[in-house]
């Protein structure tokens, strides 16, 4: 027996999500590849008073995640551990320099939004067109 899919506005609006915020990861991920460098981003973590060897699955979590969730192959389960690196962002990085991203050094606005995307798809699940969609409850 074959399963027909019909996707609603919902999953529509998990695929807008998943997909945005996909490629905002991989862009992410390169500006610390391709400008930062691997070893500037490690420099920089240390800075922070982290182990500088934790930029390297930081990186690893934003390349993976970001393909996973344009591909919404696991996307959704992919979207909470992003969501966690984004609250260590603002913890280390964000948070002091307050709530508005156009403070000096950047506030925490923006990453609080994106949590909340990455929250809600989580909640929606990966949507329309995933390559591994779970079959709703």
């Amino acid at each position: 027996m074959t399963t027909v899919t019909v996707n609603t506005k919902a999953d529509y609006a998990a695929l807008l999500l998943r997909v945005t915020m996909g490629i905002f990861f991989l862009a992410h991920a390169a500006l610390k590849i391709f400008v930062f460098t691997p070893a500037g981003a490690a420099g920089f973590f240390a800075s922070l008073g982290v182990p500088g060897w934790l930029a390297y699955p930081v990186m690893l979590l934003e390349v993976v995640g970001g393909i996973a969730l344009v591909l919404g192959y696991y996307g959704r389960w992919l979207a909470i551990p992003l969501a966690l690196d984004l609250l260590g962002a603002i913890v280390l990085v964000h948070g002091p320099a307050g709530f508005f991203f156009t403070n000096p050094h950047g506030g925490w606005e923006y990453l609080a939004l994106w949590i909340v995307g990455l929250v809600a798809l989580f909640l929606l699940g990966d949507g329309a067109y995933a390559l591994k969609r779970e079959a709703r409850n």
